[in-house]
């Protein structure tokens, strides 16, 4: 009897936990609606805690395989891919981990949302990029690709939570007038996150560059601002 591939394996379990009323639900909340940033995108109907209880279950995923998972139409095999691809790169040798950085950004075509991208950029962009010259972040920031943009803004929550934060204000200048409103949410998250280390740090950026900022990005900013100084910024 022929044995079934780890690819199709991996699928057939994946598949067993769909639920047809949550992937309407799902379908929804990501916007895959025509014209909508998730345009097109499939969902099977299934939670992350049992997306990752699934990735437990094959602990030997090759590298090979964890792409073509990610080249799946469904959202969640795609999301079950990355947390392979993350595996292989926290557990790899240093070879290892350039590999699985050199594949994730050679497919950055199908991390194609944003649950995706912050699920996954800050663990393998950002924690390769900790120790290296950091220039393809900015090649990522002026791509046509809403997704690289934001590949590049999110990963340097790595780096901020190594009290870094020199890209993540270099980045955000990028991206004062990026026309995507979930890259001024992005935006305003990371500068959030500086700001909860640094806050000086974060007032002396929106002291320059608040004006120019869009509102959303902004407010995303100073959510964590005591509510003085909250509404003093919004009413610059």
């Amino acid at each position: 009897m022929k044995r079934s591939s780890p690819l199709s394996e991996i699928q057939s379990r994946l598949r067993s936990h769909a639920c047809p009323d949550t992937a309407r639900i799902l379908q929804g909340f990501f916007k895959t609606g025509p014209g909508q940033y998730g345009e097109g995108d499939v969902f099977l109907g299934i939670k992350v805690p049992v997306i990752r209880a699934v990735a437990r279950e094959f602990p030997d995923i090759s590298l090979d395989t964890a792409i073509d998972l990610l080249h799946s139409r469904l959202h969640e095999e795609r999301l079950l891919a990355l947390l392979f691809l993350m595996r292989h790169f926290v557990a790899g040798a240093t070879h290892e981990r350039q590999s699985a950085y050199q594949a994730y950004l050679a497919n950055s075509a199908w991390i194609n949302s944003w649950d995706l991208v912050d699920l996954s950029a800050p663990h393998v962009v950002g924690a390769y990029l900790a120790d290296q010259d950091r220039a393809p972040l900015y090649q990522l920031v002026h791509s046509s690709s809403m997704w690289e943009r934001r590949i590049a803004m999110v990963a340097t929550l790595h780096f901020i939570r190594r009290g870094d934060f020199d890209d993540t204000l270099l980045l955000a200048e990028h991206l004062l007038h990026d026309r995507e409103d979930l890259m001024h949410k992005a935006t305003g998250w990371m500068l959030r996150e500086v700001g909860k280390r640094d806050q000086a740090r974060l007032e002396a950026f929106l002291d320059q560059h608040g004006p120019a900022m869009p509102r959303t990005m902004l407010r995303y900013a100073i959510e964590r601002f005591p509510e003085t100084l909250r509404q003093a910024y919004l009413r610059r």
